[in-house]
């Protein structure tokens, strides 16, 4: 019995272009052709794409495949290697699927980092960022800890910074500042890690610093940054009183 290419590939669940694919990669040996020029797959060639596949299937790559010549034979070590990945990937895949199901049941944005599903609402379009960007500056420790500030923050001057126009008077700055201050040192208090936050960065403190520094430049509008750079002096200066006293 003899096969065409379409005729392999129907027989064996795969396509043209896949057969193609292992040819180009040297898995699969170039068969006899007729006398018109197309090829012609005996019964050797139907077991090798079959054990091929079969690799395939159990995501073997192709290299090793190809690795493990005519055969396919491969040592324990490989398919253990293989059965570690894989286990990976299901973690992975569940993982993914859990963070789904709290992306639709919150009515979240998709790109919320995980565990601030629930609180998305309460963020501006900056602070979703800022908050996307601490999630690859900080460990879990820490945006656990971030994730409680939010849950906590019922003050409404956050809506009140949230709402600051560019071109706020200093005025109406230094007042923002000083109601803001309060929370910040509350937070300086409670999570101490923000003073130092050294054993909870995930990166090297300049690259935190620097990425911190450009993202709240770019993020929020400049006097809002007038505001952020007041409020944390005072919050430092009543954190330090508190403490003397």
């Amino acid at each position: 019995m003899a096969w065409s290419t379409r005729e392999l590939a129907e027989l064996t669940g795969t396509t043209v272009n896949t057969i193609r694919h292992y040819h180009r990669l040297g898995l699969l040996p170039e068969p006899e052709r007729r006398y018109n020029g197309y090829k012609l797959y005996g019964v050797p060639d139907l077991v090798r794409l079959l054990r091929i596949r079969r690799l395939a299937e159990l995501g073997v790559p192709l290299a090793e495949i190809a690795a493990a010549g005519p055969e396919g034979t491969l040592p324990p070590e490989a398919l253990r290697r293989v059965d570690t990945e894989l286990a990976a990937d299901i973690a992975r895949l569940a993982q993914a699927r859990e963070d789904i199901a709290a992306i639709l049941r919150d009515d979240a944005p998709a790109d919320i980092p995980p565990g601030f599903e629930a609180v998305a609402a309460r963020l501006s379009p900056a602070d979703r960022s800022l908050i996307s960007i601490y999630r690859h500056l900080y460990d879990d420790q820490a945006m656990a800890d971030v994730r409680r500030m939010v849950e906590e923050d019922t003050n409404p001057v956050s809506d009140d910074f949230d709402a600051l126009p560019a071109d706020a008077d200093e005025a109406t700055r230094h007042n923002l500042a000083e109601k803001l201050a309060p929370v910040i040192a509350q937070h300086l208090i409670d999570y101490p890690w923000l003073r130092a936050p050294g054993p909870r960065l995930s990166k090297s403190e300049s690259v935190v610093r620097q990425t911190f520094l450009d993202a709240i430049g770019d993020l929020y509008n400049p006097a809002q940054r007038d505001v952020l750079a007041q409020a944390s002096i005072l919050a430092h200066e009543q954190v330090a009183r508190d403490h003397d006293a």
